[in-house]
């Protein structure tokens, strides 16, 4: 009886040994070594190195919130049984390398700063067991690794419907368990304005609040006439942004303009090329409430009510921008720049004198014109504009970043003018479009599983290779027509999210398909420990 025990014991820890673990994104290298370490509440967390007490934190929160208990921190090495955070500089053109070491002894890890300490410890999250428990035991191994993209981002609308800060601190947990490392925050919108301005209070007091949204798909079969909406006030943004740069992840605020700003314009109809008309929306469409005046849409889609390019519009913007750059220390300011009909620009005589005394060309010109005073204004505060790839029209402005949403095309000709490019193509990436061929919820369209977003390559095999350096990285972009609710953002972002992470962070030759469907099997439980929604029909035959 003791020899079958005995043997029983050994499969077990040969099998533990044997199973390389279901790390994603997968590692530059992992190597398994003998034994297995176990985690109880008696180890401890060695801290050494500046910056690292945030991986710590992070590790503490988790064990604490899915296991049921902390470990002591300290800065006083541990013989054994810890957990050590440490740094030591790796080479790596990205930053973010990391060491990690599971001994029978303890645990080290060794990032190139304090950003790859908390990628390492990413990873040692994956190596604990799905299930709630005390002692956690996990292999010994060793990985050594490093993200390949500089830019690893995940955006979410919070303009069509509006996420409570609680579910946004989720989302930004969520870019750190994938080793992401950009939150892009849409927060303004046709169908709300999200956060405070102070010299401007109505953008939040009437720009925030629609009286009814459309039911059904756009143009909808009727109108839920119900008042909605909401917004963050600037405490709860700094709030978040904290949050988030302790997980090393950088906010990107985006302020939409000159298009997607009807309220804005409700707010503030001045901003109008026509202040005195009334909102217009599509004849499909049921409308709720007054009709009269400017009017937070109640639908989706593209509005003709933009903004004008007139001083006192600038001069909004720039006050408002002044209050977001406060907020928001990152390097990029997002001011959007798609979708901007031209329709009022061509029957305003205002716009039409503007054109001819700047000497431009047409309305795609006086777009080009209203984009390039406004990178021109951030510029001179420290900071660089981000916009959709429509900014590209006219004259792309001499500093701007690239997002290239509509395929490739226009992040193929931002990098050939020597212009930095984050490829965010509708076709691979947005998460909004369905999953499976048949949802069982409404979307907005479309149908983009999770193995054509983990077969996607960012860097467009039409690129000529000395401008593919201008290629920063990648995003999935969440837009949230058909996303009322948290649980439905959480199962239209995983698993696609989980395969974006690993496009963006690994090597290119080292992406498989049947060795990352393997992993995923791992993955799915972690989302159950997790309690998070997700589209557990991704690997359904009619999907492949």
């Amino acid at each position: 009886m003791k020899q079958r025990l005995f043997a029983f014991a050994f499969l077990v820890s040969f099998y533990l040994q044997a199973q390389e673990p279901a790390i994603i994104p997968k590692p530059s290298r992992l190597e398994m070594l003998d034994g297995n370490f176990s985690i109880t509440p008696a180890t401890q967390i060695v801290t050494a190195g500046a910056g690292v007490e945030k991986a710590a934190m992070f590790l503490n929160d988790y064990l604490q919130k899915f296991y049921g208990f902390r470990l002591n921190v300290s800065k006083t090495a541990a013989a054994k049984n810890s957990i050590a955070l440490t740094l030591a500089k790796k080479a790596g053109d990205v930053d973010g390398a990391y060491h990690l070491l599971v001994t029978r002894t303890g645990v080290q890890i060794t990032g190139d700063n304090a950003t790859g300490t908390f990628y390492g410890v990413q990873s040692l999250l994956q190596l604990l067991p799905v299930e709630k428990k005390r002692e956690l035991i996990i292999p010994a191994l060793e990985i050594d690794d490093q993200p390949r993209f500089a830019y690893r981002g995940m955006h979410l609308d919070v303009g069509r419907h509006f996420y409570p800060v609680d579910f946004v601190k989720k989302f930004i947990d969520y870019i750190a368990l994938h080793k992401m490392n950009t939150f892009h925050w849409h927060l303004t919108e046709d169908q709300g304005w999200r956060i405070e301005i102070k010299k401007y209070p109505k953008l939040t007091q009437v720009g925030a609040y629609r009286n009814g949204t459309i039911i059904g798909h756009h143009p909808g079969t009727g109108n839920d006439q119900t008042k909605y909406g909401g917004y963050y006030t600037q405490e709860q943004v700094k709030e978040i942004v904290k949050y988030a740069s302790d997980r090393f992840i950088t906010v990107i605020p985006e302020i939409e303009m000159p298009g997607h700003a009807s309220a804005a314009i409700a707010a503030y109809p001045e901003l109008s090329a026509f202040p005195d008309e009334a909102t217009k929306h599509p004849a499909k469409v049921t409308w709720f409430g007054d009709s009269t005046g400017k009017q937070v849409q109640q639908g989706w889609g593209i509005y003709p009510d933009v903004f004008a390019p007139t001083e006192y519009t600038f001069k909004f913007l720039e006050n408002v921008l002044d209050e977001v750059i406060q907020l928001f220390p990152s390097t990029y300011i997002h001011i959007g720049g798609d979708e901007c009909p031209k329709e009022n620009w061509k029957r305003s005589a205002f716009c039409q004198q503007l054109i001819k005394e700047k000497g431009l060309k047409d309305e795609h010109d006086l777009q080009s014109y209203f984009i390039q005073r406004i990178e021109k204004y951030l510029n001179g505060k420290g900071r660089q504009i981000i916009g959709w790839d429509e900014i590209l029209e006219g004259g792309l402005a001499p500093n701007a970043t690239v997002m290239s949403w509509r395929g490739e095309k226009g992040g193929i000709e931002a990098a050939r003018q020597k212009h930095n490019v984050i490829m965010t193509p509708n076709s691979y990436v947005y998460f909004d479009y369905g999953q499976n061929k048949k949802e069982d919820s409404l979307v907005i369209g479309g149908y983009l599983t999770v193995q054509k977003v983990y077969g996607y390559e960012p860097v467009p095999a039409a690129l000529p290779a000395e401008n593919t350096k201008y290629i920063l990285g990648a995003q999935a972009n969440v837009w949230s027509e058909y996303m009322k609710t948290p649980s439905k953002v959480e199962y239209m972002i995983f698993p696609r999210m989980t395969a974006l992470s690993e496009v963006l962070w690994s090597r290119k030759e080292s992406r498989n398909w049947p060795d990352f469907e393997k992993r995923m099997e791992q993955q799915t439980k972690r989302y159950a420990l997790w309690n998070t929604s997700y589209n557990s029909k991704y690997l359904d035959p009619l999907n492949k």
